[in-house]
């Protein structure tokens, strides 16, 4: 299981929290995480307006108290638009910049003010912006699996637009179930045809899903080859719009026993994640 990469997200942990909790237990727990080495990535905060995301207003005071990990874990921001990436460009410790591209029209307007087609027109800009500051571009492909809005869901659709973002040069795709709404049959038929169609592109899985539901999803996108999983400790954050209020993130601490990682050291991690969300 060596070859699974693990994305932790403490952002996405942490974000809809009303207590605005210090940029210090943020800083803390972030840094704890880049030196565990156990993750590719940790996406740990977002370049967007503070009126819209409070709890990440003050992204750039966490950057400045971290320090470069010494082993490969890259840091991710999310970002909304041109000016959030000219933010994280700022900074060198920002590896990965992440954008939601919704599959739901409805939810592309809501979530970022612009639709699909002025979406496309933002990321290729971003990507400018990302190539000079020596960073990368992940697309999260939100309400891939479906929408609460009553617009149709197809397969067809997402690699429609999949196929648009890597002919612009975009080679890291994440399949994000926004909502909680993903299902065996769904996941089997959207991973198989992005291995099939797009076998070259680097994809991870962002599900977000009850407790007891969450592994056989991933075991499922892993049978058809993706070896990428978001998660954030204790399946905190997630889905604001799921209308069963148990969905949440998949659980790092299950994602990394599912790997095989030593309890010693997740008992550790948990025990620092616990300790951040204190003081919310």
């Amino acid at each position: 299981m060596h070859i699974i990469q693990i994305t932790d997200c403490p952002r996405d942990a942490i974000q809809g929290l009303k207590k605005q909790i210090p940029s210090e237990p943020k800083s803390a727990y972030i840094q704890k995480a880049l030196d565990s080495g156990l993750f590719h990535s940790i996406d740990f905060g977002s370049f967007v307006s503070p009126k819209a995301v409070p709890q990440m207003a003050d992204t750039e005071e966490v950057l400045k108290r971290l320090k470069k990990p010494k082993n490969d874990t890259q840091l991710l921001a999310i970002i909304a638009n041109e000016r959030g990436a000219e933010r994280a460009s700022q900074f060198d410790l920002v590896d990965i910049l992440g954008f939601p591209f919704s599959i739901s029209e409805e939810f592309q307007q809501r979530n970022t003010g612009a639709s699909r087609e002025e979406a496309l027109l933002r990321i290729a800009r971003i990507q400018e912006i990302a190539e000079t500051a020596g960073q990368r571009v992940r697309i999260y492909l939100s309400m891939a699996f479906g929408n609460p809005y009553g617009e149709p869901w197809f397969a067809e659709e997402v690699l429609i637009w999949a196929q648009k973002l890597i002919e612009m040069g975009i080679n890291s795709l994440a399949l994000s179930d926004t909502i909680g709404v993903a299902r065996q049959d769904s996941v089997k038929e959207l991973f198989a045809k992005f291995n099939r169609n797009f076998p070259e592109i680097e994809l991870s899985a962002h599900f977000h899903a009850a407790p007891g539901q969450w592994q056989e999803l991933v075991e499922i996108a892993f049978e058809l080859g993706c070896t990428h999983f978001d998660g954030a400790f204790q399946g905190f954050g997630g889905c604001p719009m799921a209308k069963d209020e148990l969905v949440g993130n998949i659980p790092t601490e299950g994602l990394l026993q599912w790997k095989g990682i030593d309890e010693n050291q997740i008992e550790e991690l948990n025990s620092a994640f616990q300790k951040l969300v204190s003081y919310a």
